[in-house]
């Protein structure tokens, strides 16, 4: 299942990558894709909404649904 959300504060590559690692590390996620252009990230699992902020959030970063 296909979830997006918005992350903020994403300014060079680094943080991509770290949004990315933090998303990849919750149970469920099999598959992610973080655009810092477009303050998205795009998960592929079955991991809840809440645990994927909560690991965004957790890595330094602000996010919503």
């Amino acid at each position: 299942m296909g979830q997006a959300i918005t992350v903020d504060g994403m300014s060079c590559e680094h943080p991509e990558e770290a949004v990315k690692d933090a998303l990849i590390s919750v149970d469920g996620v099999t598959a992610a894709s973080v655009d810092r252009d477009a303050s998205t990230a795009e998960i592929e699992g079955t991991a809840a909404v809440a645990d994927l902020l909560s690991a965004v959030e957790d890595a330094g970063y602000e996010a919503s649904a």
